[in-house]
């Protein structure tokens, strides 16, 4: 009778351990700058906000550069048009044109919702990097929309200033579309899942232009947001994102 030796042991556990050809944290640096741009993005989408009763539609524009700076405009309804929203470092701003008045957003208000929608103004200002603020382990493959993609656990690191107690994203093993993330509290509570889909080619890549987000307790509430229109990488001067531009950008 064949005996087995504690080395043919551990090698034979080895061989049963998936090997992925991908570093887990390259994946994730690779998709986030598929959609972010490497160096910059300016964006036109169209948000609604889907409750029970209601619904609402509100339009603005995005620029981005880099992880530390952020401006957003809303251009509709004529209620909210004009407010702008700021990430400049470490430092959040909003402008409402209504009451005159610029005010500075606490980190307490990051996970609150942006516009009364549920992407909350961390996820629109992003002051936490999917890429930087955590610990990323492939933990399987599945197939989402026909998509075959990596299932990567995402985990904050000790000091590191996010929401989450734990993300888990869905990201396609061809042009790393991030295609599905789970959004989990400290206790290990869903609080909420994001799709994407409606892939189509825009300002020269392959990316989704729709996206979904869904609350896990609050049913028949959702919100869409459709990407209208895209630029990757033109350039956007750091004066750009001031706050006295936040008074003037149109």
């Amino acid at each position: 009778m064949k005996r087995f030796t504690f080395t043919s042991i551990i090698l034979l556990f080895a061989l049963l351990i998936p090997v992925y050809p991908q570093d887990a944290r390259e994946i994730i640096k690779k998709a986030d700058e598929k959609m972010q741009g490497e160096e910059t993005s300016q964006s036109t989408m169209t948000m609604t906000i889907v409750r029970p009763t209601w619904q609402r539609v509100i339009t603005f524009k995005s620029w981005t550069k880099g992880r530390d700076h952020t401006m957003a405009l809303v251009t509709a309804p004529a209620k909210e048009e004009g407010q702008t929203f700021l990430k400049r470092e470490t430092e959040m701003w909003n402008w409402n044109p209504t009451i005159n008045r610029l005010i500075k957003l606490p980190p307490s208000m990051m996970s609150q919702g942006w516009m009364g929608s549920d992407f909350s103004n961390d996820d629109l200002l992003k002051e936490s990097s999917i890429v930087v603020d955590y610990e990323h382990t492939i933990i399987g493959e599945e197939e989402i929309d026909g998509w075959n993609c990596y299932k990567i656990e995402l985990i904050p690191l000790e000091d590191a200033a996010v929401v989450w107690g734990k993300i888990i994203k869905w990201i396609s093993i061809e042009e790393f579309l991030q295609l599905k993330s789970e959004f989990y509290d400290e206790d290990d509570y869903l609080i909420k899942t994001e799709l994407a889909y409606d892939i189509k080619t825009m300002d020269g890549r392959i990316i989704p232009s729709k996206f979904e987000l869904i609350p896990e307790e609050d049913e028949g509430h959702k919100t869409i947001v459709v990407m209208d229109e895209i630029k990757f990488n033109k350039p956007i001067s750091d004066s750009f994102f001031s706050q006295q531009n936040m008074k003037q950008v149109r």
